[in-house]
């Protein structure tokens, strides 16, 4: 479905069959607008050996990875969160001979029209992904008992991968995405209609989503190539020079409705309480590189003083 509304010509795919024998398309072809651009579902199709630079832009990519989502017992063990099938839409559920209701806000099953048929349960012993992902003693001792976090080794794999193109073709890399610098717990949620919506209802009908761990991306990359940042999107663009952008814009045009958009998109892109703090910009950059990229240096007290939009667009 996403090749199509992609517009990809149906006779420039290539088909894999999944383990139930079903052909997916991995590679397409499109050529929208006079460009040909080439589509893959899996990084491991991209040919990382053929003689090109790659510039690479995740712009909520790795939000959309999945995450493992784990608790720290009183013991001091993370037991990890897993989806079991909820016997009916009431919240007390029987749970698995090995496992337990789990604590978390979102283990109750919502009612109306987002009444689900699964749950969140804490599995009571150590699980292979708790024993394998959360090897590294820093789990242990930033956390303590009755937290939560969420892992993505899916994102960590990916990011990986990108670093080692990046710094054997001498590219660059650019991530965008709303999150932190260290690891959360408890932000795996769906997104329907433009709505909240609890994840674990109409399974397929929702967008599913969990902040960013910049640090996990960054730890990801060590030794392969080199990451600067994250820092906000607003201190980002505004390094980029998006109010010089802004200013050519709006004197453009005459139509102050125009303007007036121009500038409203402005601020939700850049105000610290719409998108300009909670997304974030991480650069990667080959372990060659000697200097830091402009909206990733520190700002000097001269920069930090500069007019806001308001007074530039005057």
């Amino acid at each position: 479905m996403q090749h199509k509304t992609l517009g990809c010509d149906p006779n420039a795919t290539r088909f894999m069959a999944d383990k139930n024998g079903s052909d997916i398309p991995v590679e397409s072809t499109g050529s929208a607008g006079g460009i040909q651009v080439k589509w893959h579902d899996l990084l491991e199709e991209i040919d990382t050996t053929a003689d090109i630079v790659p510039m690479v832009m995740a712009h909520e990519f790795f939000d959309a990875l999945p995450v493992y989502k784990f608790e720290k017992s009183s013991s001091g063990q993370w037991s990890e969160i897993l989806v079991d099938v909820a016997d009916s839409a009431s919240q007390q559920m029987s749970p698995l001979t090995n496992a337990r209701p789990a604590t978390s806000p979102q283990s109750s099953v919502s009612e109306g029209a987002d009444a689900c048929n699964f749950k969140f349960v804490k599995a009571r012993n150590v699980t292979a992904s708790a024993a394998m992902l959360l090897r590294d003693s820093a789990f242990g001792s930033k956390f303590s008992k009755g937290d939560h976090i969420e892992v993505s080794p899916e994102s960590a794999r990916v990011m990986a991968q990108v670093a080692d193109w990046i710094s054997s073709k001498r590219g660059m890399g650019l991530v965008i995405d709303y999150g932190q610098d260290w690891t959360q717990g408890d932000t795996f949620r769906g997104i329907r209609s433009h709505r909240f919506a609890y994840p674990l209802s109409a399974p397929g009908s929702m967008d599913l989503t969990a902040d960013v761990d910049f640090s996990y991306l960054r730890y990801a990359a060590t030794g392969k190539a080199q990451c600067h940042g994250p820092v906000e999107q607003g201190s980002f663009l505004h390094a980029m020079g998006i109010q010089a952008r802004l200013q050519q814009l709006v004197q453009s045009t005459s139509d102050q409705k125009v303007q007036q958009n121009l500038v409203d998109c402005y601020k939700r892109l850049t105000d610290p309480y719409s998108m300009g703090r909670i997304y974030k910009v991480l650069a990667v950059l080959p372990n060659s590189t000697s200097k830091i990229p402009i909206p990733f240096a520190q700002p000097s007290k001269d920069e930090l003083n500069k007019p806001k939009v308001e007074t530039v667009i005057k």
